[in-house]
């Protein structure tokens, strides 16, 4: 019951913060579903751009689920992508296209060295700032294998040749705890890309327990995305700023389109309120849209013919 009073808690501040964020009234927003915009760029600009990655649920398991309020008051209060589905499975694939606009690997056993074109190198030459917030990284510029519950094939960074080669990208790549400390001294990057640990994504079980139900690792998930996101969505950063909540990839046995179908959260004071899309997206149209949304020019692999993502933006 407790648990259950800490989300209702989480519900009713969203809400409240979406008003508070600029740009005209969030309350009892009307629900909007359209097909899309295929083309043109995304006409808003973003101070910031965030995303956080979940993992391995369908977009039935997370979309509606009472046990996940503050996701769903999220996605009722801003945008969300109907018919959104991962590439591929298993993870790493997904989180290259994410960042360089191309599946790479094959499993999530590559050890290999990403030199495409990818978005540190699209940030550093458009001049912006980057960081990769990696919940229970061992250390600042940690580039190794696992670390449990820190798990390296979720952290697509540590394979680029441009963080690999050069240590003072390899700089920003830091722990979850330096989120905060980042929002409370006002110094975000232009672009973070944060990764919850295998506990607290909706991987594993949560911290603590040995063995859970779907619905526990799901509350878990949501609870953690309210303890650290509530502050950020409060912040001055965010006033012109947007955060995408995505899921890597679906349920194994969803195959839709590669990767199966996945829940897709668009947050946001200059996103329109309780929109739904039901254009056809997957994770190029999202690394379209964080470098389109920060002016970047350099629109790595499949961005570059990505269906952009501007409808959902006032």
């Amino acid at each position: 019951m407790r648990l259950r009073g800490v989300f209702l808690v989480s519900v009713i501040a969203a809400g409240v913060l979406q008003a508070g964020c600029g740009g005209g009234s969030y309350s009892s927003p009307a629900t909007t579903t359209t097909s899309g915009n295929q083309g043109g760029a995304t006409s808003s600009q973003f101070a910031h751009v965030f995303i956080v990655i979940e993992e391995n649920h369908s977009y039935g398991s997370v979309i509606g689920n009472s046990n996940m309020p503050y996701l769903n008051g999220l996605a009722s209060a801003n945008g969300l992508a109907t018919q959104y589905y991962a590439d591929t499975h298993p993870s790493l694939p997904n989180y290259f296209m994410l960042t360089a606009g191309a599946t790479i690997a094959s499993d999530d056993a590559f050890a290999g060295i990403v030199t495409q074109d990818n978005v540190v190198r699209a940030l550093t030459a458009a001049g912006k700032t980057w960081k990769c917030y990696a919940e229970d990284l061992p250390s600042p510029g940690y580039l190794g294998r696992d670390v449990l519950p820190y798990a390296h094939h979720h952290n697509p960074f540590a394979y680029i040749s441009d963080v690999q080669n050069s240590s003072t990208q390899a700089s920003n790549i830091v722990p979850m705890t330096q989120f905060a400390t980042d929002i409370s001294r006002n110094s975000l990057p232009d672009y973070a890309f944060i990764v919850p640990d295998l506990e607290n994504d909706a991987h594993d079980c949560p911290p603590g327990m040995s063995s859970c139900t779907d619905t526990q690792t799901l509350a878990n998930a949501d609870q953690w995305l309210a303890n650290n996101f509530t502050p950020l969505l409060a912040s001055s950063a965010f006033k012109n700023s947007l955060l995408i909540i995505t899921f890597d990839e679906s349920i194994f046995t969803d195959f839709s389109h590669g990767g199966g179908q996945v829940a897709t959260v668009l947050v946001s004071p200059l996103a329109k309120p309780g929109y739904q899309s039901t254009t056809f997206y997957q994770h190029e149209s999202t690394l379209r849209l964080m470098m389109e949304g920060l002016g970047v020019k350099d629109l790595p692999g499949a961005a570059a013919s990505a269906p952009a993502m501007s409808e959902f933006f006032k």
